[in-house]
Formats: structure tokens, sequence, C-alpha cells
């Protein structure tokens, strides 16, 4: 009895979990991990950053450049450009009722078939795509010593969608293994 009410918690708790997109990111460098020193956030050209959506962004980049030895406080040695954007799209969806037509023959007799099939109730469902630029430049001189673009898709309605959680999703897998292979574009479970 305990084994049937164990497993059922299980399979109650399995259907609350929400699935976490996978994250795509490039990133290119120098050939080494910039030395560690104190960082400045700047808005990449175009964007507000005054905005409240761009906070959580540059709040999330802080935090991985805090846990890398880059920290906020101190004349800066680094800029860091941030810039992302959000986009809805829609795409198709399945109905999984089709309704399929054919025949056939079998035995002696020679027969033809034909089968045909189509599905009932196609609507749309709604897929939002996160992406994040970041450039790391020497205030000594301007130059890029790294830079990194990462890039999510969630359904709209999904937890993942939200901004807070891309921001963060999307940060930790830039900076995963940081400075990271250079001009290689990986998966980020």
């Amino acid at each position: 009895m305990r084994f049937i009410v164990f497993s059922l918690s299980l399979l109650a708790l399995s259907g609350c979990a929400a699935s976490i997109p996978p994250v795509e990111v490039t990133r290119f460098h120098l050939g080494q991990q910039p030395a560690s020193g104190p960082v400045v956030i700047e808005a990449a050209e175009g964007q507000n950053a005054a905005n409240l959506e761009f906070g959580t962004y540059a709040a999330a980049v802080s935090r991985e450049l805090i846990r890398l030895g880059y920290p906020l406080e101190g004349k800066a040695m680094y800029r860091i450009v941030l810039g992302f954007d959000r986009a809805e799209r829609q795409v198709p969806k399945r109905s999984p009722v089709t309704i399929g037509i054919g025949g056939g023959s079998f035995g002696g007799n020679v027969g033809i078939g034909l089968g045909t099939s189509f599905g009932i109730g196609k609507s749309t469902s709604a897929i939002v795509g996160t992406r994040m630029s970041v450039q790391m430049k020497r205030i000594s001189d301007g130059a890029v010593v790294w830079e990194g673009r990462a890039q999510t898709e969630a359904p709209a309605n999904a937890p993942a969608a939200q901004p807070g959680l891309a921001a963060d999703k999307l940060s930790r897998a830039l900076f995963q293994d940081f400075p990271g292979e250079s001009g290689r574009t990986i998966t980020v479970p």
C-alpha cells in the first residue's frame, strides 16, 4: 500500500515539473580569460538603461560577473555592454486528432490502396524568443576582450518565458565555464 501511495505522489509531482528549455550560447575571446578587475555595466546601443526590464538583465549579468571575480566597485577596468531583446511568434499547433481514409488488399488478389489523413481543429500557440548579448571592453584602449550571445525559446505561458527567469537562465549559460571555447556554439541544458 505504501508503495502505491509513494508511486502516485511521484506521478503527481512529475506533472508539476516545468521543462526548462535549453540555451544556445556562442562566445568569442582572445584565447585567455581576461584579468579580474572591476567592471561597469552599460546599455548597448538602442537599449534604455533606465528601463526596468534592462535592470533585470543587468542584475543577472552582475551576479555572474561578481561570481567570476569582476566586482562592480572600484575604478573600472572593463565596460560591460549589455543588450537583449524578446520577440513573440506564433507557431502552428497540430491537433492530436487525425482522420484517415484508406484501402488495400491481401491474399492472391491484386489491389490498390489509397490513404490520406488531415488534422482537425488547427490553432496556433505563442513562443517567446529571448536573446542576450554581452561585450567586455577594456577601458584603457576600448578593445573587445570577450563577447558572447545566448538565446532561448519558451512557450509564452511558461515560467521560463518570464523576463526574470529568462535573464537568469541566459546569464548562467553565457558565463558557464568562462571564458568558454571561442567561436563554438554550444547548447546548455
